[in-house]
């Protein structure tokens, strides 16, 4: 793929190539990200001012924005220095004033001489029964007042830059829009009766109203509509370029397999059954596997993701399972090694940890082929760590990797099949946006004898109330979570709210009954405190958010949740998610700071009212925005312009499988629509999919 095409390059120069732009009007631009013309087409307004020429404005609502004729009348110069210089003016029906602070007298009297015509807009107020425009927004000739559109798009500036300014550079930048052949599928676009491109952009800064404001308009749908269609596009190029490149064949003899589910004292549920025939198939075929496990808290991943491995083992390999931290990997060691031994396979665990001649003896092994699954950390792919047979890898993403992540890690393992795993129920819309180049499959859902959970929601002013079930559950032999806030992201204050509400506890319930576990912890110490309590020699444990992901202790049957209103749904429901895994009924205390808001309100019922994790992370989207439920800074999620994930949802659905069938139908691009859609890669600085398509 050669570089940029031609037809572009008007909208990729610099800056200061438009009108009105120089090199240092430009660098303001740049803290908008916008360095080039193609920038500001994409800088929609998000705002309209109706500048409608009217014959007076007598019986205005004010204050308003008015537009109007007038003639101009007496001067008054300002009393003191910087004070009020006013100009009586005349529209067609009443007088009002223009009012100029620090104005230079012989300029004004120059713009507007007495008796001259002149249309002023800008917004009108009353100011001691006077009504008044200050400072004009525009003050023009009657000949020249053409130049003030209908409506005037607002635009988001930064410091320096004026609305003015902005308006002169996209008028500029709309002027280079070249005609462009049509990439979105003909039926789609005349279904939903879009516009062409340019017509499209060109309407989409020239607002006639709020209607055309708003995603729905069908300007800016189709503006939106390209942009996820080019981000469904890379991730369909990723996937096209993954899927050639040849996997491993991994056949299921089915001999340890079913050793486990004879083992089991329960039968796995019909998703888990559905997901592990998904995985097997996958990695049976030629091709490399690269597939999403997406389970609700509790529904069973731990079984799919073995069953998987064991595929690996069957077919004479190895398989490796990858945690982010090292008390996850820990944990999956925990719950992979009863599994392990019905099976009678090897398994071993690899961290940071390992030193010496342990770590030396446990590299040689997996060289040998000796042991047949290793659970780690990302220590497992380090240089010297080399796999006899290499042919699954696991990943247990807590929305740590990328796309491209994805890819290097697949490349250590020689062709091997990647499944990776999320906890986090994540909305459709979402899951197309951050996993749009894999296939899915979805636990949802529980194995049988899974309790639900009593989730109450109470004010922080109950706190003793909440204490003394605490003690009285203590006595029963129960345990308990305890989460505190993440105050303001500042760890020192979280460090605070931790240890006080610790010392309280252990006031209240006495010396060595309670914990203490937060992210300022030294690795050794966070471990040691979360040994102690999934002992059970202590009772209850104090963390901040620490312990949300995976932590599995069957005698913890209460989660306190202070301050439950600052938290994100899902982030609530994976915490509740740790109670509720033994025998005892279990409860979870959502504990806010009243008052609460509507939002806040709303927020916490949902949770009360709802166990099912899809449906908490669709209610998440609607009440957050994306970039809050995943945490955009975090997640790789694509920052859209001007597609908005929670409104058009609908429309990534339609993307994805509109790029998939493009790439089906044309994988090189080569046919009309697949050379414009190329053109769409380029306008929207797709270049990680441009580099692949040009490998490929």
């Amino acid at each position: 793929m050669k570089g940029r095409p031609e037809q572009l390059f008007p909208l990729f120069a610099e800056l200061d190539t438009l009108q009105g732009i120089g090199p240092k009007t430009a660098e303001l631009f740049a803290q908008l990200q916008v360095t080039a013309p193609r920038d500001l087409l994409f800088s929609l307004p998000y705002s309209v001012v109706d500048r409608r020429r009217r014959a007076t404005i007598k019986g205005l609502d004010l204050p308003a924005t008015a537009t109007v004729e007038v003639t101009i009348g007496r001067h008054r110069a300002a009393r003191t220095k910087g004070g009020a210089y006013r100009i009586e003016v005349s529209d067609q029906e009443t007088d009002f004033q223009l009012v100029f602070f620090h104005g230079r007298s012989r300029y004004l009297e120059a713009q507007l001489p007495p008796g001259a015509r002149r249309v002023v807009s800008g917004k009108i107020e009353l100011f001691d029964g006077i009504a008044q425009m200050v400072h004009p927004d525009h003050m023009l000739p009657v000949e020249e007042a053409d130049d003030i559109p209908e409506f005037e798009p607002v635009y988001r500036l930064t410091q320096g830059i004026t609305q003015k300014t902005m308006y002169k550079a996209v008028q500029s930048a709309l002027a280079r829009v070249p005609e462009l052949a049509e990439w979105i599928d003909s039926g789609q676009k005349a279904k939903r009766g879009w516009p062409d491109w340019h017509q499209a952009v060109v309407q989409a800064h020239a607002p006639a109203g709020l209607d055309d404001l708003m995603p729905e308009a069908s300007a800016r749908a189709r503006l939106a509509y390209d942009e996820l269609f080019a981000h469904q596009l890379t991730l369909a190029i990723a996937r096209s370029v993954e899927r050639e490149q040849p996997g491993r064949s991994s056949v299921a003899t089915g001999k340890l397999q079913s050793k486990i589910l004879s083992a089991l004292p329960y039968r796995p549920t019909n998703a888990q059954g559905r997901a592990i025939e998904e995985i097997t198939a996958d990695m049976a075929a030629p091709r490399r596997m690269n597939r999403l496990l997406q389970g609700d808290v509790g529904a069973g991943k731990t079984l799919v993701a073995f069953m998987a491995l064991l595929v690996a083992a069957e077919a004479g390999g190895q398989g490796v399972m990858m945690a982010p931290t090292e008390i996850l990997a820990r944990q999956h060691l925990d719950g992979l090694q009863p599994l392990a031994n019905d099976a009678g396979v090897v398994l071993e665990i690899l961290t940071g940890r390992d030193k010496g001649k342990e770590r030396k003896a446990k590299l040689e092994a997996l060289e040998r082929g000796d042991i047949h699954i290793l659970v780690g950390t990302h220590a497992v792919f380090q240089q010297d760590v080399s796999f006899h047979d290499l042919r699954l890898v696991i990943v247990d993403e807590q929305h740590r990797f990328g796309v491209r992540q994805r890819m290097e890690l697949a490349e250590k393992g020689q062709r091997a099949d990647v499944l990776v795993m999320t906890a986090t129920p994540i909305p459709r819309s979402l899951a197309l946006t951050q996993y749009g180049d894999m296939e899915v499959s979805i636990l949802d859902e529980k194995p049988p004898g899974r309790k639900p959970v009593k989730t109450a929601i109470l004010s922080t002013e109950r706190m003793s109330e909440v204490v003394d079930h605490l003690r009285r559950a203590i006595a029963e032999g129960r345990q308990c979570y305890w989460v505190c806030p993440l105050v303001e992201e500042s760890e020192v204050m979280d460090l605070t709210a931790a240890e006080d509400r610790f010392k309280h506890l252990r006031a209240v319930l006495g010396e060595g009954v309670v914990g203490l576990v937060h992210g300022q912890m030294p690795p050794a110490e966070k471990d040691a405190a979360m040994a102690a309590f999934q002992a059970g020699d202590t009772r209850v444990l104090v963390a901040t958010t620490v312990i949300e992901v995976g932590v599995n202790v069957p005698n913890a049957s209460i989660m306190v949740i202070e301050r439950a209103e600052i938290f994100g749904l899902a982030q609530l429901h994976q915490l509740r998610g740790r109670v509720g895994r033994g025998t005892a009924e279990s409860t979870c205390l959502l504990m806010y700071q009243p008052p609460l808001t509507e939002g806040g309100r709303k927020r916490l019922e949902v949770l009360r009212e709802s166990e099912d994790g899809f449906h908490i992370a669709e209610t998440d989207l609607q009440m957050r925005g994306a970039g809050d439920v995943i945490g955009t800074a975090q997640s790789g999620l694509p920052r859209f312009k001007i597609a908005d994930l929670e409104r058009q949802a609908d429309l990534m659905a339609v993307a994805q499988s509109d790029a998939r069938a493009l790439m089906a139908s044309d994988p090189a691009l080569g046919s009309e629509r697949g050379r414009a859609a190329r053109v769409l890669l380029w306008l929207l600085r797709q270049d990680e999919a441009i580099r692949l398509i040009s490998v490929g």
